[in-house]
């Protein structure tokens, strides 16, 4: 695979040709805020063909970058029916008033090439169109069969440039394919691209997966089985494929999640008619217990910095979402709404608790703060559940089920409640998972 680290020449200078502007120059800049935002028009032709080999790949980065920033819901791209200039070089300067005239505020222009070792070199610019400057400019060599990631990872450019946040498009979703009859569902590890490409099992369906999460730090999976005898927690490594188990536990387990460093995982175990925490070390695979109560204590996810974290817990009579140390000890509630409270998973940006909500026969996904003021519910319907954040904290993804003969869907929504769209699967998609950005 293409690592980011390789995949640019030069850190982060343009490419050749065109100077960088100071960022003071800069008059194009995206603010995000938790309130409406207009989407900023912007143009993207299709990518040059450096050889004429190339005017497929071509079309389809200028393509993929163009689903992303739509998908963010803060850009609008503009149709290329609109389009007055047609690039064709872009180490000219573009015509600044044929794109002012179809209210472009930034463009990208960029070209495929494929070399003579049959790599592809991929070059980029993005071009406030108001000041006339370039705003930024990469170049990157990969194999061809990569172009996607060099898409994803030019939309993440753009992003963060036009928006001063990194972006989250060059990442990986895991989730459980559902495929058959909902009372035969036969369940496997699937990994996708986090806008539905590249689709690739991990698991065959022989056993019940669940809870797939991702390692903050890493490319690993930690998710359960229910096979023959026990469950067992596994920690899949999507890059080798190597798995191995993190244990047998008699009993139930549930929703195993990684530490922030990757080098633990904690879950719940159920013990007779109740479940507390546990944290196992990945390396002595010792355990450590973090909470003793005759409640169910489920759902446990840390915060970024890995000092607390908040779990599920009906130990006030329903279930309610606590924080407590993430080495044990007291815990706070912090749910006082009407109705019941599971899935809290906190978000890498450290700002947000996001959760599934019960109440009124509807199950929403919702946000609030981590000491339980400004709760906000994103979306609502019949059967909403386990919400994901993407890398930067903005979009969080989750699954449907309508009920009925159909299945589970997944869908993303930005936190201020906006711009929900549909994850495309191919077939019934449950559990998902966002990994951090792929490095």
């Amino acid at each position: 695979m293409l690592s980011r680290r390789h995949a640019l020449l030069g850190g982060a200078g343009a490419a050749a040709g065109l100077l960088l502007p100071s960022l003071a120059n800069a008059q194009t800049r995206l603010q995000v805020t938790e309130g409406t935002v207009a989407p900023l028009p912007i143009a993207i032709p299709n990518f040059v063909a450096g050889t004429p080999a190339d005017g497929e790949v071509g079309v389809g980065v200028a393509q993929v970058i163009t689903n992303n920033l739509k998908r963010s819901g803060l850009f609008a791209p503009i149709d290329q029916a609109a389009f007055i200039e047609k690039i064709a070089n872009i180490d000219a300067a573009p015509q600044f008033q044929s794109w002012k005239t179809i209210n472009a505020q930034a463009l990208v222009t960029g070209r495929m090439t494929r070399q003579g070792d049959g790599r592809l070199k991929a070059e980029f610019r993005l071009w406030d169109v108001a000041a006339g400057q370039q705003l930024t400019g990469q170049q990157y060599f990969t194999s061809p069969e990569y172009w996607r990631r060099i898409a994803h990872i030019i939309s993440d450019q753009i992003y963060e440039r036009l928006t001063g946040e990194k972006g989250y498009f060059d990442s990986r979703v895991v989730f459980v394919d559902e495929t058959g009859p909902k009372e035969r569902r036969v369940k496997r590890l699937a990994l996708m691209d986090q806008d539905g490409a590249n689709v690739r099992y991990l698991t065959r369906g022989a056993d019940l997966v669940l809870t797939p999460r991702f390692s903050p730090s890493t490319q690993e999976i930690t998710y359960m089985e229910f096979g023959q005898g026990d469950p067992k927690v596994y920690l899949f490594n999507v890059e080798t494929g190597q798995r191995e188990i993190v244990g047998n536990f008699p009993g139930m387990s549930f929703s195993p999640r990684f530490s922030p460093d990757g080098q633990r995982v904690i879950m719940s175990l159920q013990q007779g008619g109740n479940s507390n925490l546990f944290v196992m070390d990945l390396r002595s695979k010792s355990t450590t217990r973090l909470t003793d109560t005759p409640a169910i204590d489920t759902s446990p996810s840390y915060a970024p910095d890995g000092a607390r974290l908040c779990f599920e817990s009906d130990r006030g009579g329903k279930p309610q979402i606590y924080i407590m140390p993430a080495t044990g000890g007291p815990a706070q509630r912090i749910s006082f709404g009407e109705g019941s409270y599971s899935t809290p998973v906190w978000s890498p940006r450290g700002d947000y608790i996001a959760f599934t909500k019960q109440g009124g026969g509807q199950f929403s996904i919702g946000i609030m703060k981590t000491d339980g003021s400004g709760e906000r519910l994103l979306t609502s319907g019949f059967h909403n559940e386990g919400p994901t954040f993407a890398p930067n904290g903005r979009v969080l993804m989750f699954f449907r089920d309508p009920g009925g003969s159909g299945g589970p869907s997944l869908f993303t929504v930005d936190i201020s409640g906006r711009n929900e769209l549909r994850v495309p699967t191919p077939g019934f998609a449950s559990d998902p998972a966002w990994s951090p950005l792929l490095s």
